[in-house]
């Protein structure tokens, strides 16, 4: 424990040097949208900087530039994976405070004047008892509104890439709320297919936001052609 740490000046890290050991730290060349790591893939899978996922959003009319960029901070590794399924499922709510401050020094680097966490359905906060999009950047100091709310409970996960794209919108903006003119920090635990921070990007840039950018704890790894990733 450092002086700063015994008097409150900052919180001690929850993990230790250790426990960090198994969570894999996102570094090297990543696709410039979606903070994929492009050593994992092949040369065919890459254009120009960009993973071929992301170039096929770019190439929807409806999603193009509607998302400036994701910034994710570890790989969706095992002990990733275990540690979201108790924070999320388990409701641990503690383990928010884990990774607090690389989320906040995440933050920092990128511009915002608005945090916004992805929604969870009624349902889902119910059983849960927290948000933990919401969660993630409170812990991490940030003070995130809640602007959006989502108009079914149906998963993004569930459904293909075409019913991704052309169904029916997931989120919508909450009365009296507003995004105009703000530039957007969107907090959420995972990034996989993309789907979810895009739909949400194009509400907020419909809604007036001048720009969207997401902030994840991880990045999955799926290959390319998996259309239906757990959001």
């Amino acid at each position: 424990m450092t002086w700063r740490q015994f008097f409150k000046l900052v919180e001690p890290p929850l993990l230790c040097g250790k426990c960090l050991q198994p969570f894999e730290r996102i570094t090297g060349e990543c696709c410039r949208l979606c903070s994929r790591p492009l050593a994992v893939l092949d040369a065919s899978f890459i254009v120009d900087g960009v993973c071929r996922d992301c170039v096929r959003w770019e190439e929807e009319s409806l999603y193009k530039e509607v998302l400036s960029g994701n910034v994710s901070l570890y790989t969706y590794n095992e002990a990733m994976k275990a540690f979201i399924a108790r924070f999320k499922y388990r409701g641990d709510y503690m383990l928010a405070k884990a990774f607090a401050e690389e989320v906040r020094q995440a933050a920092r680097k990128i511009p915002h004047d608005m945090v916004v966490p992805v929604p969870l359905s009624e349902e889902r906060l119910h059983e849960r008892g927290f948000n933990q999009a919401e969660a993630l950047a409170r812990e991490a100091g940030m003070k995130p509104v809640n602007v959006l709310e989502r108009s079914h409970a149906e998963k993004q996960s569930k459904k293909s890439r075409e019913e991704r794209l052309r169904g029916a919108q997931v989120f919508r903006l909450k009365e009296n709320s507003s995004v105009h003119r703000k530039t957007i920090l969107l907090t959420d635990d995972i990034y996989t297919t993309g789907a979810t921070v895009r739909h949400i990007a194009y509400v907020l840039k419909q809604a007036g936001a001048a720009g969207v950018t997401s902030l994840t704890l991880a990045r999955g790894q799926g290959r390319e052609r998996e259309a239906v990733l757990e959001e």
